[in-house]
C-alpha cells in the first residue's frame, strides 16, 4: 500500500514539474529577449549620453515626458515592482502589460538623459507583466498566479544581471521579509535559468567583476582558520553597509513624501528632480554619479569598475551616488535601485578599504552585494551573488557582510510592499500578515510626530 501512494506521489510531482516547466519556457523565452533589447538599448543611449555631455540639459523635459507618459497611459503601472509584490501576495486585478513598454521606454529615456537609475527595477516589471499576461490567458487560478508572477521577477532578474541562481532565491526571498515560499522554487529557478541563456543567447554581455584577493580559510593541516583582524573590517563593513541602505531607503521616501507634499503640480517635480541633477553635477564638477555608474570612458571619474582599485573613489563617491539615485527615482524618474546600490556599496567599501587597510577589491566586493542585501532585505540571494559574481573563494566574507547588513538596514527597504515575516529584532513571526515595511514606516513617523507635539 505504502509502495502504491508513493508512486502516485511521485506521479503527482513529474505532473507538477512538467506542468511549470510548459508555462516557464513562454515566460523565459519573451522575459528575457525583452531584458535583451533593453540592455542593449540602454548601451546604446549610455554611449549617445558620453558622446554628447550637452543632452543632461534636456534631463528635466524628459522628466515632464515621463510624467505624462504614466498620467495618461500607465495607471496602476506607477506602482512598478510594489505593484508586483502587492499581486503576489494578494492577486486582484493583475499586473498590467502596458508596464513593460512604459517602463522601458521611460527607463531608457531617464538614462538618455543622464538620471541616476539602475535597471532591475525595469527587469523586473518587464518579467512581472509578461508572465501577469501570460496567466491571464492560461485562465491560472489564484495559487497559481501567485508563482508565475514569482517566476516573472525570477526570469527578469536573472536575465538582467547574468545571475540565474541570484534571480531565482531573490524572487523567493524579496516578496516577504524573513521567510522563503519553497513553493516556487523550481520554477523561479528554471525560469531564472532560462531566462538568462535567451538573454546571452542574442549576444548580450555582462560586465565581469574580479575579486584578486584569495583567503585561505583552511590551512595545510585541514583546520579552519580566520583571519580575525580582517573578520573585524568586514563585520564593520558591514555594519556600515547596512546603515548606508537604511540611509538610502529612508532618503527616498522622504524625499518623496516631501516632492509629493510641497509640489501642487506634480508635472513639476521631476522637472525640479532634473534641474537639481544639472546643479549638483556642476557643482561636483564631474559626471561620475549620471547614469548606471558601471563603467565610464573618462580615466577621472568613478565608476562601479574603478572602485575595485585603490584611489578609484574618493571617501564621498557613495554619499553622492546615493543622493542622485535617490533624487532622480524618488521624483519620477523611471529604472531600477540596484544598479546604483551596487555603485554605493562598492564606493564605501573602498573607503574601507583604504581607511582599515584591509583588502580594497574585497571590501568593494563585500559593500557591492551588502548595500543591496540591506536595501532590499535579501541576503541569502545576496551572498549567493557574490558567488556568482566574484567566485566562492571568500563566501565566508561574503555572508557575513550581506547577513550584517540585512539586521543593520533596519525595518526598512526600497520595497515599500513587502510584507514583514519575521521581526529583526525578536526573531518573532509577525502576528499581521498585512504588516508592510509601509505601514511600519508611517507608524514610525506618527510615533516620532507625536513625541514632538508633546
Amino acid at each position: 500500500m505504502k509502495k502504491i501512494i508513493t508512486s502516485f506521489e511521485h506521479i503527482s510531482i513529474l505532473r507538477h514539474l512538467l506542468k511549470w516547466t510548459l508555462i516557464t519556457i513562454p515566460v523565459s523565452l519573451f522575459a528575457g529577449s525583452t531584458v535583451a533589447l533593453f540592455l542593449w538599448m540602454l548601451e546604446q543611449v549610455t554611449v549617445i549620453r558620453w558622446q554628447h555631455p550637452w543632452l543632461l540639459f534636456l534631463l528635466p523635459l524628459s522628466g515632464i515626458l515621463i510624467y505624462l507618459s504614466y498620467y495618461y497611459s500607465g495607471k496602476n503601472a506607477e506602482a512598478g515592482n510594489n505593484l508586483i509584490v502587492d499581486e503576489i501576495h494578494k492577486p486582484g486585478g493583475g499586473v498590467p502589460f502596458r508596464m513593460a513598454p512604459l517602463v522601458l521606454l521611460t527607463t531608457v529615456a531617464t538614462h538618455l538623459f543622464g538620471g541616476s537609475a539602475g535597471r532591475e527595477g525595469t527587469a523586473v516589471q518587464i518579467g512581472g507583466s509578461i508572465s501577469s499576461l501570460i496567466g491571464k490567458k492560461l485562465q491560472l487560478d489564484k495559487a497559481d498566479t501567485k508563482i508565475l508572477l514569482m517566476t516573472g521577477v525570477a526570469a527578469g532578474f536573472g536575465a538582467v544581471f547574468g545571475t540565474p541562481l541570484t534571480g531565482a532565491i531573490f524572487a523567493l526571498e524579496v516578496i516577504t521579509v524573513g521567510k522563503i515560499n519553497h513553493k516556487a522554487l523550481l520554477p523561479c529557478f528554471m525560469a531564472s535559468i532560462l531566462a538568462d541563456i535567451v538573454c546571452k543567447e542574442w549576444g548580450i554581455h555582462h560586465t565581469q567583476y574580479a575579486i584578486a584577493f584569495k583567503n585561505m580559510l583552511t590551512g595545510a593541516d585541514g583546520m579552519f582558520h580566520m583571519n580575525w583582524r580582517l573578520l573585524a573590517s568586514v563585520i564593520l563593513g558591514g555594519v556600515l553597509f547596512g546603515l548606508a541602505s537604511y540611509l538610502f531607503s529612508e532618503l527616498s521616501h522622504t524625499i518623496k513624501n516631501y516632492s509629493q507634499r510641497w509640489i501642487s503640480k506634480k508635472w513639476l517635480i521631476p522637472f525640479i528632480g532634473g534641474v537639481v541633477i544639472i546643479g549638483l553635477t556642476y557643482l561636483l564638477g564631474t559626471d561620475s554619479y549620471l547614469g548606471l555608474g558601471v563603467d565610464n570612458p573618462d580615466p577621472r571619474a568613478v565608476s562601479i569598475l574603478s572602485c575595485f582599485k585603490e584611489g578609484g573613489a574618493s571617501y564621498l563617491s557613495w554619499f553622492w551616488k546615493l543622493l542622485f539615485t535617490a533624487i532622480t527615482l524618488s521624483m519620477g524618474f523611471k529604472g531600477g535601485e540596484v544598479t546604483p546600490l551596487f555603485f554605493i556599496g562598492a564606493a564605501l567599501g573602498n573607503a574601507i578599504g583604504m581607511l582599515t587597510g584591509a583588502p580594497v577589491d574585497l571590501m568593494a566586493g563585500l559593500g557591492f552585494i551588502a548595500v543591496f542585501a540591506g536595501a532590499t532585505n535579501t541576503p541569502i540571494a545576496c551572498t549567493l551573488m557574490g558567488v556568482e559574481l566574484f567566485g566562492s573563494e571568500n563566501l565566508i566574507y561574503f555572508a557575513i557582510a550581506c547577513f550584517t547588513a540585512y539586521y543593520f538596514s533596519g525595518h526598512t527597504g526600497i520595497y515599500s510592499a513587502q510584507r514583514l515575516g519575521y521581526s529583526k529584532l525578536n526573531a518573532e513571526p509577525a502576528t499581521d500578515n498585512e504588516l508592510t515595511l509601509q505601514k511600519i514606516r508611517k507608524a514610525k513617523l506618527e510615533r516620532k510626530n507625536k513625541s514632538a507635539n508633546r
